[in-house]
């Protein structure tokens, strides 16, 4: 949406006759502006007087220069009182209202002067970050969405504000027209001046905008926009090579990473995976691989963290929690253990049904690049319309590694620990960790070292082995329910590896 595009909708709401508007941004400047352009600007059908009122101001006239404030309106309940005694029309922006809206004196004055509108049109517009209404005044109130800077609008604002680095330091910056492009469209469900702080603080940095300024303004974004800890920003991501084997798991993202990023527009962007499989066989690094291949953010959604006592509130909090990533796209949204937070009890007064329609909603309608990675361990607690066809893009099954994927395995964590395996003790130690997850051969390793440092020993291959004999893996301990994961998958899923 443009901002031409707003401040027609504006007038529109106003031409409506709606006593009070309520504008939640945290853009104030902003939304004073469009009001007062729209109320009295030029081209404006009928121009009124537009007022606006802090608690440190007190009611100042803002669309022509007349005076100072009037700080004997400072309080609200005097600032309600002048409005409704005015006898001429106007539009009266009251900022950071919302902590008085408290106040029996003050809604009741609201109400008077809303009732009083065909009397004296006074329009009330509340402008906050966010704003409450109480029942008496919900059914007088619009509520108005300011626009945020389009493309092109935050585009040259990128431009402007390297223009004004050259002219202070007066020597060219070093601009990566690509580097731009990511940062103009990253830039995307911020307001103006946030777009121009977080534009100055990565040229004002170095004097340049490329590819390593993306990152830190996607972070600074994500804390920007705040929100409940449902959605969190993980900074560390994983490279292919940190992956031990999932072979065709790694070729699909890789194929499909130019439909993703743009270069291949005639594709189909794709929407997500489901990856199923036993516990500790590297889902969640796979996860942070498919951030990496991408080339985006890593954001990593908590169902657990939306669930709420109050009946609407659980999906209220995910659909906050899923407009946070489209507003962060593109990016990838991690759902680690997607089961807990969608299963079904008997307890739950069917909170989990309608999480489930929720996120299943958003999935089929949603056209941003975010891009769903969704990790489960138990099928049987699976709604099965999650598992559905059509759901994702397509469901990966992550099986126990087979030998070849072991030793890659063994070789990634020695490697890290600064352990050589030649090809003979890869081989063995492959062999003797048979049935094991790829959790279990990296704790393995992480206890050898531990071994051989209490013997004043340098870390073997010998140390390694030792702990792989000890360990009982979880193939063995919960055989029964790993045998029925996989049999359930054989003719249901994609193979990983």
């Amino acid at each position: 949406m443009t901002q031409g595009t707003s401040r027609a909708e504006l007038a529109a709401l106003l031409a409506g006759r709606v006593p009070i508007i309520v504008i939640e941004t945290r853009d104030e400047e902003s939304a004073l502006r469009l009001v007062t352009e729209t109320v009295a600007g030029p081209g404006s059908p009928r121009p009124q007087p537009v007022f606006a009122w802090s608690i440190t101001e007190g009611m100042r006239r803002v669309d022509q220069n007349l005076g100072s404030a009037q700080q004997h309106n400072a309080l609200p309940e005097d600032a309600l009182k002048w409005i409704r005694d005015v006898t001429q029309p106007g539009v009266y922006v009251l900022r950071d209202f919302h902590p008085f809206l408290d106040s029996f004196v003050n809604v009741r004055l609201l109400k008077d002067i809303a009732l009083g509108f065909e009397r004296v049109p006074r329009t009330i517009v509340l402008v906050s970050h966010r704003v409450e209404l109480p029942e008496e005044l919900a059914h007088l109130a619009a509520r108005f969405d300011l626009a945020f800077p389009s493309e092109r609008e935050r585009r040259e604002i990128v431009e402007s504000v390297v223009q004004q680095w050259q002219l202070a330091l007066g020597r060219v910056a070093h601009v990566d027209h690509r580097a731009v492009e990511l940062l103009v469209a990253n830039l995307a469900g911020l307001t103006r001046a946030d777009v121009e702080r977080l534009a100055r603080a990565a040229i004002f940095d170095d004097g340049a905008i490329d590819h390593s300024d993306l990152a830190g303004v996607t972070r600074a974004k994500h804390e920007l926009l705040g929100g409940d800890g449902a959605v969190s920003y993980e900074y560390d991501t994983a490279s292919l090579a940190d992956l031990g084997g999932m072979e065709r798991l790694k070729h699909w993202l890789s194929v499909r990473a130019a439909a993703f990023d743009g270069s291949a527009p005639h594709l189909e962007p794709p929407k997500g995976v489901l990856l199923l499989g036993v516990q500790g066989c590297g889902k969640s690094l796979a996860s942070k691989v498919a951030a990496n291949v991408l080339g985006v953010p890593l954001l990593r959604a908590d169902l657990g963290a939306v669930r709420d006592k109050f009946v609407g509130e659980s999906e209220r909090k995910l659909r906050a929690a899923l407009s946070t990533a489209e507003v962060l796209a593109p990016c990838v949204l991690w759902i680690d253990e997607i089961e807990k937070g969608l299963a079904t009890d008997s307890g739950d007064d069917g909170i989990s049904a309608r999480l489930l329609g929720t996120f299943l909603t958003w999935l089929a309608e949603k056209s941003s690049r975010v891009f769903v990675v969704a990790t489960a361990n138990a099928i049987t607690a699976l709604p099965p319309e999650l598992v559905r066809k059509g759901r994702f893009d397509e469901i990966f099954f992550v099986d126990l590694p087979a030998a070849r994927v072991r030793a890659q395995i063994l070789q990634i964590h020695a490697g890290r620990r600064g352990l050589h395996l030649d090809p003979a003790s890869l081989e063995a130690l492959a062999a003797r960790c048979e049935g094991f997850s790829g959790a279990e051969i990296e704790q393995a390793v992480v206890s050898a070292t531990y071994a051989a440092h209490a013997r004043g020993e340098a870390l073997g291959p010998q140390h390694v082995a030792e702990e792989l004999a000890i360990t009982r893996p979880l193939s063995v301990v919960m055989a029964e329910p790993i045998a029925q994961l996989r049999h359930w998958a054989a003719s249901r899923t994609v193979p990983a590896g």
